[in-house]
């Protein structure tokens, strides 16, 4: 069945009401790692609705959690903001009462260089842990981008560019669709490239809501001019959330400033939307679809990857089993290698599933390759056995920059996948850094 929603250009500022805008104010002029060694690239950004939107947001699981994110909880739970100051190149991650009160000035002055009321605005950093923010280059950076804020591509791509931090290209998607005879669009754009397995809750309180795990940065932020209620919006995020942004790994660590913030200011003028009503579900789906889009990307562009591995896992007692499993596998050093060298290694692979939390069987275990998103599966073992399919035909399977490997559990009706990266040499050299340069060192 055809989606209802169509792809279209602009991506953050595509939907009504919003403009945008980044700039380089030198805030990686501190040392910020390999990543962020890209000579003047725009470092500060900002996002704002022409009217306060409805808000809501997504926020790390980590127990350790950066100044923005503290900021940001208590704000989005009021339901309205207007603008979103975001800063790559220095993460205010543990910084202590002094990184709080930068947090604090940041959102502050915004609101003054924008003419908001006080608690309309919202912050995100990424960057490197423990580095004081250099809050006079902060304060500039944001005068220079309110003052050049639009609604073209160009400041689109700007915004996208400076909220980068080790990725190698900016992230961006944007769709349109009709809710009652009204024209809807929502945007967005993200980053990340390392420390990537998000597990993000609206509060940062462990758990994060299934499915979802409790495992540089990733960062997004959603614009739409749909008319939205606060309790609706927080679901919609919440279930795309847990779909995409939530399922992705690159190297299995989670980040102190993991955030997804969506705006909704409602200048689409569609008549509200409510739980039961069909538009509701349209709207739904293709934010799901944007989010997984965004989510993809970043696995794709992770530092030093070669190979994007679709894990699926299905068959088992429940879905948290099939996460473990997923997540187990996705994560594993030995799986991640044999990944990358374009070995079908099931051996470790099943390793890897036994000694994750979930129940299984070896005896019942199925595994195999297929095509991304194809549904021809190539199985290496059936029933914990190898199958009669030769090496090379399994070679074969696994040479492509991106497939798909099948896990049956056999167990149940559960499932889980996991969007997952190799692990390359390309990546130790990026992270290692030279101690005897520290403008080497990572985040």
């Amino acid at each position: 069945m055809k989606p209802a929603y169509k792809e279209i250009p602009g991506s953050i500022v595509a939907p009504r009401g919003f403009s945008a805008g980044g700039v380089f104010c030198d805030i990686k002029r501190l040392g910020t790692g390999k990543g962020s060694d890209k000579g003047a690239k725009r470092d500060l950004a900002l996002i704002f609705s022409s009217c306060p939107a409805t808000v809501a947001g997504m926020f790390t699981t980590n127990q350790v959690f950066a100044a923005p994110v503290k900021i940001c909880v208590p704000r989005v739970k009021r339901g309205k903001a207007q603008a979103i100051v975001v800063n790559s190149g220095n993460a205010n991650a543990c910084t202590g009462v002094q990184g709080m009160l930068d947090a604090r000035e940041m959102v502050a002055f915004t609101e003054k260089a924008l003419g908001l009321k006080p608690g309309l605005a919202l912050v995100g950093s990424t960057g490197r842990i423990g580095m004081p923010m250099p809050m006079d280059n902060v304060r500039a950076g944001i005068v220079e981008a309110a003052a050049l804020l639009g609604s073209n591509p160009a400041n689109a791509d700007h915004t996208a560019e400076a909220i980068m931090t080790s990725d190698t290209c900016p992230k961006q998607a944007a769709v349109s669709l009709r809710l009652g005879g009204k024209e809807v669009r929502i945007g967005g754009i993200c980053k990340g490239a390392g420390m990537i397995q998000p597990g993000m809750s609206e509060t940062g309180a462990r758990p994060a809501s299934l499915p979802s795990g409790l495992h540089a940065t990733m960062l997004a932020f959603i614009t739409t001019d749909a008319a939205i209620s606060f309790p609706l919006l927080r679901e919609a995020l919440r279930e795309a959330v847990a779909l995409s942004f939530n399922r992705i790994t690159v190297d299995g660590d989670m980040s102190t400033n993991d955030t997804v913030l969506i705006l909704a200011n409602g200048m689409a003028c569609n008549r509200i939307l409510t739980k039961t009503s069909p538009d509701y579900k349209k709207f739904r789906d293709a934010l799901n679809h944007l989010c997984l889009a965004l989510a993809r990307k970043i696995v794709r562009d992770g530092e030093g990857v070669h190979r994007v591995v679709t894990v699926r896992v299905s068959g088992a007692r429940s879905v948290r089993d099939a996460d473990a499993v997923a997540r187990s596998v996705a994560n594993s050093a030995l799986v991640k290698t044999s990944w990358h060298g374009g070995d079908p290694n099931w051996g470790r692979i099943m390793d890897a599933i036994g000694y994750s939390a979930a129940k299984v069987v070896e005896e019942k275990i199925d595994i195999g390759y297929a095509a991304s998103g194809s549904k021809a599966v190539l199985w290496s073992l059936l029933r914990g056995q190898p199958t009669d399919a030769s090496f090379q035909s399994l070679c074969s399977a696994v040479a492509p920059s991106e497939f798909d490997l099948h896990i049956r559990l056999n167990l149940g009706r559960s499932n889980a996948v996991i969007y997952a990266a190799d692990l390359t040499e390309a990546y130790v050299d990026f992270n290692k850094g030279n101690v005897g340069d520290p403008s080497s060192l990572g985040g």
